[in-house]
């Protein structure tokens, strides 16, 4: 007999799957506590009573809002679209919204979090925002559950998830020394950022005996193409046969404006970046980088979320590995 959706209840789902009651709750809730078989059949379940969840009774008897915000501080950057995708559909998994501000605002970023650092307004808060300090979250009362991901606060105790940006820099002084440069050029961010720290690093790190030439960044188009006429400025004796740029927006700008001037990548310079944002593969040449899991960063930040929400303990780091992606503006090199 066919049921209808207003009298299908949670006890119907569990006879139908043959688990609980509350193993049904449990994978509505926080599905990436169940084993991936019982999940399964659970969700088939309720495929086949056609049973659904009230996300706002469920709420109200839980104080809860039923929405996660993501604070990101660049929105126009297209780095953070993946992050979110998978943030986003690991959240919708277990019933919950995402919510997405920017925290560069006009009126700067103490501005956003006093809107959004409240538990009234979510149930939890995702800060991909690493300018933000220690000082602005104590300002704050009552925060609800917080981490951090891609970026973090220096000194701080919130939990974080980051891709292992030293490692990521040492891969790409290490391919670009194995092709022999001993001279090569680093685009940073700001000197701030926690990203540019790590990611120096790294490269230093790496470099051992070549000799490292700076070009000042802040991870835009335009510090990008600034850095392109900076190096081109230089004698061509002087200047860097490699560059490595700590985003793949500079480094984009950094071979467009070597282009245009009549350079050819990677004959007269080799160029790298980090991040391996979408367009990178569709370059001509194809722009060797650093892949960070951007869709994975978003889906664990998303777990790790959920767990908080439900009074679980997560591990207060969790890094993730780097790739190095070779393509066509890194080619063989010789030296002269």
């Amino acid at each position: 007999m066919e049921r209808t959706l207003s009298r299908v209840k949670l006890a119907d789902v569990a006879r139908r799957a043959g688990v609980s009651a509350a193993t049904v709750s449990r994978v509505l809730s926080h599905p990436d506590l169940v084993a991936e078989t019982t999940r399964a059949t659970v969700l088939q379940a309720v495929e086949d009573t056609g049973y659904r969840m009230n996300h706002a009774a469920r709420n109200l008897r839980k104080q809860r809002t039923g929405s996660v915000v993501a604070l990101v501080p660049n929105l126009a950057n297209p780095f953070f679209a993946k992050i979110l995708d998978g943030m986003g559909h690991e959240l919708a998994r277990a019933g919950y919204d995402l919510l997405v501000a920017d925290t560069l605002e006009d009126k700067g970023r103490h501005t956003a979090l006093s809107r959004f650092l409240d538990p009234s307004r979510c149930d939890g808060v995702i800060l991909l925002d690493g300018q933000v300090s220690l000082a602005d979250l104590q300002d704050q009362r009552d925060l609800p559950p917080l981490i951090t991901a891609c970026e973090w606060i220096e000194d701080s105790p919130v939990p974080r998830i980051t891709l292992d940006n030293r490692e990521g820099a040492r891969l790409a002084i290490r391919h670009l020394r194995g092709l022999g440069h001993d001279h090569i050029g680093l685009i940073g961010g700001p000197p701030e950022n926690v990203l540019h720290r790590a990611r120096l690093t790294g490269a230093e790190d790496a470099a051992g005996p070549a000799r490292l030439t700076h070009f000042p960044g802040d991870f835009t188009l335009q510090s990008g193409k600034a850095a392109a006429h900076a190096w081109m400025a230089l004698a061509p004796s002087d200047r860097p046969s490699a560059v490595f740029a700590f985003s793949d927006e500079m480094a984009c700008a950094f071979m467009a404006a070597l282009q245009r001037a009549g350079h050819v990548v990677p004959r007269d310079v080799s160029i790298m970046g980090f991040d391996d944002i979408e367009l990178a593969s569709y370059l001509a040449p194809a722009l060797t980088t650093i892949r960070q899991p951007k869709r994975e960063i978003g889906r664990t930040a998303a777990q790790l979320m959920l767990r908080l929400i439900g009074g679980e303990p997560i591990a207060p780091r969790t890094l993730l590995a780097p790739l190095l992606m070779l393509r066509e503006t890194t080619g063989l090199f010789a030296r002269a």
